[in-house]
């Protein structure tokens, strides 16, 4: 029996979330198509070595319940079809984000869950018992849900942990379930930064609220070499980079979070320093140029950084 594309689609939705997103592969045969996507991406920056991990990928039906929630249908489906992009479905991605400084392993949110992220650092050469700092950008599920096993032990219990200590105050007193239950039993080994703060030298907190009250990107400098980790600043690249100021259901503070966007895609433009998005393309690293009406184009990484 031969699915239709929708009917593939659905498929893939109607599994958990977390099962769905897990491994590469089943979300790859939930879009009808061999699953050949890799689950890791290396890149040099000066000194630095950066591991883009895919912790896993599904599909979303009806994207302009998401993206895009102020303008009508009629400009979404244009803007769509002049990106060759369909209207009905997204393909969501999920990369985590590690940094090799040759004296610590680094790695930038956790995926959906344990599974997902384990496999993709394991294809990346690194194992949980590498990892030295485990850094937060924000709370979501999606980047805290591989802190802990279904059982709640600890993925990299020999890590320290570190987030904004905005984000940290919003969600403590939030009564969320995925923070009660994946970071409150590690709240005592956390460092909490403001903008500006230091992971540790080169490596830089940047504020980049709206999306969450304390969400936070990370400046990488290395060598005369910089490079943004901007976690959810924009979430695809094209009904939220390419046009700052739609608004996307996730954001918490939609107009803070037009404001980061504008302001940090205009300084990487501006600058020229490359940046990774958690839910850009995989391997989530590219360029950004401005382009009229205020809006930016991503220029997705070919070799530049090879």
């Amino acid at each position: 029996m031969k699915l239709t594309r929708r009917q593939a689609i659905k498929a893939g939705a109607a599994l958990p979330l977390a099962a769905a997103a897990a491994t590469v592969p089943g979300a790859g045969a939930a879009m009808g198509h061999a699953a050949r996507l890799p689950q890791s991406r290396d890149f040099t920056l000066g000194d630095f070595k950066v591991t883009t991990l895919l912790a896993g990928s599904r599909p979303v039906e009806e994207p302009k319940g998401i993206f895009g929630l102020n303008v009508d249908d009629d400009t979404f489906a244009e803007v769509s079809a002049a990106a060759h992009i369909p209207t009905d479905v997204a393909q969501f991605f999920f990369t985590p984000t590690v940094v090799n400084t040759g004296s610590e392993v680094i790695l930038f949110d956790t995926g959906l869950n344990a599974g997902g992220l384990l496999d993709a650092l394991a294809g990346a050469g690194y194992s949980a018992s590498d990892v030295t700092h485990v850094v937060i950008t924000h709370m979501h599920g999606d980047h805290i849900g591989g802190l802990a096993d279904d059982a709640g032990n600890p993925t990299f219990p020999d890590a320290a942990y570190v987030t904004g200590q905005a984000e940290f105050d919003h969600w403590d007193m939030s009564g969320n379930e995925g923070f009660e239950a994946k970071v409150r039993p590690l709240a005592d080994r956390f460092t909490f930064l403001g903008d500006g703060g230091a992971v540790r030298s080169g490596i830089t907190a940047v504020a980049a609220y709206g999306h969450t009250p304390g969400h936070m990107g990370y400046m990488l400098e290395s060598n005369g070499a910089q490079l943004l980790v901007m976690a959810d600043t924009a979430n695809h690249y094209v009904w939220s980079l390419a046009y700052p100021d739609w608004e996307v259901r996730f954001d918490m503070d939609k107009p803070t979070a037009a404001e980061t966007r504008k302001r940090l895609l205009g300084m990487a433009a501006a600058d020229r320093f490359p940046l990774i998005g958690y839910h850009m393309p995989f391997p989530g690293l590219g360029y950004v140029d401005t382009r009229g009406e205020g809006g930016f184009h991503f220029v997705p990484h070919s070799y530049q950084l090879m």
